[in-house]
């Protein structure tokens, strides 16, 4: 007989005519043909093929389900608003809604009359504020005119300029007569906001405060004032007036100041190169 012929041997496994087949084991027939392909392989080979199948899918859904960009106009992204993130998240998260894009002379303009584009509008203001700007008289009036409600700003004018036009102030600061540095140093005058958090909103009126970081003083060799850092916590009363949020007043108190790395203060070389080589932000949630 041939052991590779079924012949009258019905299926192989005696269902035929009762005689017993012998069948060698896979592999040990024809030794120059190409070995047979068992029931195991092929199992392994769907099992390889259906996992690979699910990690494509899952893979897939991921991407599609993930949070909106940050084009996304709306607010709606991964951030959402203030009442769906719970209390916790409110007051720092993102929510991809794009930074405005008008200004007002140095300063963004035209932040939305949400409770975002309050807190958006604060940020900024702080940073306009604690500027060298303010040192400067034509600039101190324009950042003025642009920060706050026509009805005060004449007066805050007044008292700013009374302010930052002191000679005994500005001697202590180490500034000239006229707000500029002496020769060969550097003004630093620069807030950072770390976070702001909505104190009240309604309507046409928002109180926000603005936590942030702020480096002021000389840099230069020859410095006797060298930039340090102190912290502060600003909270402005906002009116929306011609179409964007305005101040119509704001207090100030220390901190809270986090506790110091032990971090070598830069030369004033490095300062001065940091402070003339890295611009500021428009900040917006």
């Amino acid at each position: 007989m041939s052991i590779g012929d079924d012949g009258d041997y019905g299926d192989g496994h005696g269902s035929g005519t009762g005689q017993t087949r012998t069948r060698l084991p896979d592999g040990e027939g024809d030794a120059y043909g190409p070995p047979r392909r068992t029931r195991s392989t092929l199992s392994s080979r769907n099992l390889i093929t259906v996992v690979g199948v699910v990690v494509l899918l899952i893979a897939a859904i991921a991407f599609a389900n993930r949070g909106g960009s940050g084009n996304d106009e709306t607010g709606s992204g991964s951030g959402g608003s203030g009442k769906d993130r719970g209390a916790a998240a409110q007051p720092t998260a993102p929510t991809g809604t794009k930074p405005v894009s008008g200004k007002t002379g140095s300063i963004a303009s035209g932040f939305p009359k949400t409770e975002q584009g309050a807190q958006s509008a604060a940020a900024n203001y702080v940073v306009a504020l604690n500027s060298d700007g303010m040192y400067n008289a034509a600039r101190r009036q324009e950042i003025a005119s642009s920060v706050y409600a026509p009805a005060v700003a004449a007066a805050r004018k007044t008292s700013l300029d009374k302010a930052y036009s002191n000679p005994a102030f500005l001697g202590r600061v180490g500034l000239k007569p006229d707000g500029t540095a002496p020769e060969g140093l550097t003004f630093v005058s620069r807030a950072n906001p770390v976070g702001t958090k909505t104190e009240a909103f309604k309507g046409d009126t928002a109180r926000v405060s603005v936590w942030y970081s702020a480096l002021f003083g000389l840099a230069g060799a020859k410095s006797q004032n060298p930039v340090s850092e102190s912290w502060y916590t600003n909270t402005f009363d906002l009116q929306w007036q011609d179409g964007d949020w305005k101040v119509t007043q704001f207090t100030q108190k220390n901190g809270p100041a986090p506790v110091g790395q032990d971090q070598p203060a830069a030369s004033a070389e490095d300062m001065t190169k940091a402070v003339q080589g890295y611009g500021g932000f428009t900040y917006a949630r």
